[in-house]
């Protein structure tokens, strides 16, 4: 089962009204296929096919016909509702109506925008899984019925765009989001905390993922200047010797030499006279230094 099956399940199976039903109905007959004036559903989804056929059954005087085939995944339900022609022209009239009015149509009706656009969704709906991406969307057959659509989630304070597709419009939702804030106002409230309790375990991977990158960045950083001071360190000693040396930077030269993996601030507690690690770096740079005078002299002749 995919995300977006599991979603589509829980839209099924949180209807808790008559009216919800009925809403969920409407979205979904305006998002589905509509073919001389029948309109249809295909889908694997055994619950969302018995949806569309029980809800368009209860509420409108259409023939339901639903039909089954074997499928890749499993089995391809198709339903479709015929209505007769006082019935067709209700249901095209009210679509219509939709189409042009949008949310003016939804509260002259009573329908409740959630459960409606789960409808849409159930129909015409699909969610990326959110270990991958984050992209929700839902396909209208025309550009008005996608506008009026993304009004309705406008209204409720979730930002969509619209993109088309071929001879469709497809209204979409990016980011987590506004994606869990689409789910809850449909009604799939447990998917919305399984999306989020993905969002966090991502958000530790990625977190811990930077933390290791970042140690891994410092611990080559610190073993790349390391090897540069040990190659500085023996070219005095094999140069001119340590005898010109000051005391405090024979024994730094003497410490890196025996420790060469270890940081900065270790360095500086291995001293006879501990010294922070600012203090180490003072000397070590010091090192260097000499021992690109002596490379600078040693050209120069």
């Amino acid at each position: 089962m995919s995300f977006s099956s599991d979603v589509k399940d829980e839209l099924c199976e949180c209807l808790s009204s008559s009216q919800a039903e009925k809403s969920c109905m409407y979205g979904m007959l305006f998002f589905s296929s509509l073919n001389k004036g029948v309109f249809s559903l295909k889908t694997e989804n055994a619950r969302a096919a018995e949806l569309f056929s029980a809800s368009c059954r209860k509420f409108t005087e259409c023939k339901v016909d639903t039909q089954e085939r074997a499928a890749k995944k499993g089995t391809l339900f198709t339903v479709r509702v015929t209505p007769n022609a006082a019935e067709r022209e209700r249901l095209f009239a009210e679509a219509e109506k939709f189409r042009t009015q949008g949310i003016a149509f939804i509260e002259e009706t009573g329908l409740e925008t959630g459960a409606f656009t789960g409808g849409a969704f159930i129909v015409a709906g699909s969610i990326t899984d959110p270990e991958k991406d984050y992209h929700l969307e839902i396909t209208s057959r025309d550009e008005e019925t996608a506008n009026r659509l993304r009004e309705l989630f406008s209204a409720c304070g979730i930002q969509s765009g619209i993109v088309a597709r071929t001879s469709k419009y497809v209204v979409y939702m990016k980011g987590s989001e506004a994606i869990e804030d689409t789910m809850t106002l449909m009604g799939a409230v447990h998917s919305t905390i399984g999306l989020m309790n993905v969002k966090i375990l991502k958000d530790v991977r990625n977190k811990a993922n930077r933390i290791a990158n970042c140690d891994n960045a410092n611990i080559e950083r610190t073993l790349r200047a390391s090897e540069k001071q040990i190659r500085d360190i023996q070219y005095i000693y094999d140069t001119v010797g340590f005898d010109e040396l000051s005391p405090e930077l024979y024994d730094m030269a003497m410490v890196r030499l025996e420790n060469p993996d270890v940081s900065l601030s270790e360095l500086g507690s291995m001293l006879e006279k501990p010294i922070g690690r600012s203090g180490v770096n003072h000397r070590l740079r010091r090192l260097c230094e000499i021992a690109e005078e002596i490379r600078e002299e040693r050209s120069a002749k």
